[in-house]
């Protein structure tokens, strides 16, 4: 297959699965190429995921790596031989890869929990919110730049609101629905938005208030994104550079740890909801 000139992080994702089973099959990059018939440069562009792969080939690869693990494999074959150009594809070239990788990695999980402590989640924001969020930024963004950032940020939601929708948990700090990221009745529209979206079957809402004791986890903000199998789950979290996309399966383990631990010290979805509604009540 053709060289990529950029791989998606969807593509390098494929690429490290395959190099952690060749790792941990004890086998070196010139061994599995002679095992495949070609050169160690074409197994090396393969696990960086600048090189495609054939599924005869991952079935290969799995088979010379003993993994037995046939819903993982079937999970890899169906990402090397997924064809999918999805909407985020309208923004290629008009939008920095990682707003594209992260709409291609929420397109395919199978379930999403969140952390937020400042800002709503953004698959909860109104228009108006997230217009005042890409606003508040040095140097500005041209008006085009922010409507694009706009427009991606509405569409991502299509993962919880069309008809596939996936199970989406959301825990939320009572910071982040108090403060005013806009005027106050985009403030109420916001919190409104969220209640609406609340009292979806698949969709659970839950806060935590300032006045609970013994809440330590303020650092701990992710969102973590279920793959096909676990193994090929995702979090990410906001690094100096942009979004971390976070693959490391002791990581993951972490932060399914401390997600759980946060989620248990949250209100109740019912308790959740009224607290939320009487907010809006005071704006």
């Amino acid at each position: 297959m053709p060289r990529r000139q950029q791989a998606t992080a969807r593509q390098e994702r494929l690429g490290a699965e395959l190099r952690k089973l060749r790792e941990a099959a004890g086998l070196k990059g010139r061994e599995a190429a002679a095992l495949l018939g070609t050169d160690s440069a074409q197994v090396s562009q393969i696990e960086a995921g600048v090189a495609g792969v054939s599924e005869t080939r991952v079935r290969q690869l799995a088979a010379h790596y003993s993994c037995t693990d046939e819903k993982l494999v079937e999970a890899l074959v169906a990402m090397a031989t997924d064809r999918t150009r999805g909407w985020w594809e309208r923004y290629k070239g008009l939008l920095p890869p990682s707003f594209l990788d992260l709409a291609e990695l929420e397109h395919h999980c199978t379930s999403r929990q969140d952390i937020e402590f400042l800002h709503v989640p953004g698959l909860f924001q109104t228009e108006d919110y997230a217009r005042a969020i890409f606003s508040y930024r040095v140097p500005e963004l041209p008006r085009d730049d922010l409507e694009l950032r706009v427009n991606h940020r509405m569409e991502r939601r299509r993962i919880i609101e069309e008809p596939r929708s996936v199970p989406y948990t959301a825990v939320i700090h009572e910071a982040a629905l108090r403060i005013r990221v806009g005027d106050r009745t985009a403030a109420r529209a916001q919190l409104l938005r969220v209640l609406e979206l609340s009292e979806a079957r698949h969709i659970t809402v839950r806060v935590i208030p300032f006045d609970l004791d013994g809440f330590a986890g303020a650092t701990n903000a992710m969102m973590y994104v279920s793959g096909a199998v676990p193994r090929l789950d995702t979090a990410v979290r906001d690094a100096p550079q942009g979004a971390a996309f976070i693959d490391s399966e002791a990581q993951l383990s972490a932060l399914r740890t401390l997600f759980h631990m946060v989620e248990s010290t949250s209100l109740e979805p019912a308790r959740s909801r009224d607290f939320i509604h009487h907010l809006a009540k005071e704006l």
